[in-house]
């Protein structure tokens, strides 16, 4: 029987997912991260991708957050999100004319232009496009 630890995954609308996972891979802030049982305690922030479960038998399911927090206990793994979502859920058209519009944004400065909030509409758009062809490259889907 493989090694697990329990993993939450809780966004502002609620519970995504609660189970046993036997690994959880995200992007920090200052790198990627792989939890499995028995690792150090920790807490820190993730950047808007990808969270990757590796379920008991091996098949793994992903979601995408738009960044949050990542805890570390013992037994438990706890990812905080603003929002989660089924990465299978995701539209690459969707992702793809969001980054367009946040590019746009950037380019068409005015006298209202918040930069640092329409580079943060940006970066998130962009990483739903790379988990979207992330995805379709390693599944072959459309």
């Amino acid at each position: 029987m493989a090694m697990t630890v329990h993993c939450d995954i809780v966004s502002a609308e609620g519970e995504i997912f609660s189970g046993l996972v036997e690994m959880v891979i995200a992007h920090g802030n200052l790198g990627d991260l792989g939890i499995a049982l028995g690792h150090a305690p920790l807490i820190t922030d993730l950047k808007p991708g990808p969270i990757r479960l590796v379920m008991p038998g091996g098949e793994t399911e992903v979601y995408y957050i738009s960044g949050g927090f990542l805890e570390v206990q013992p037994n438990m793994v706890k990812v905080l999100a603003d929002t989660v979502q089924r990465a299978a859920d995701l539209d690459e058209a969707s992702a793809q004319e969001a980054v367009k519009a946040a590019e746009k944004a950037l380019h068409e400065k005015g006298a209202e232009f918040d930069y640092g909030s329409a580079a943060a509409r940006l970066a998130e758009a962009a990483a739903q496009l790379r988990t979207v062809q992330q995805l379709r490259k390693k599944y072959g889907g459309s």
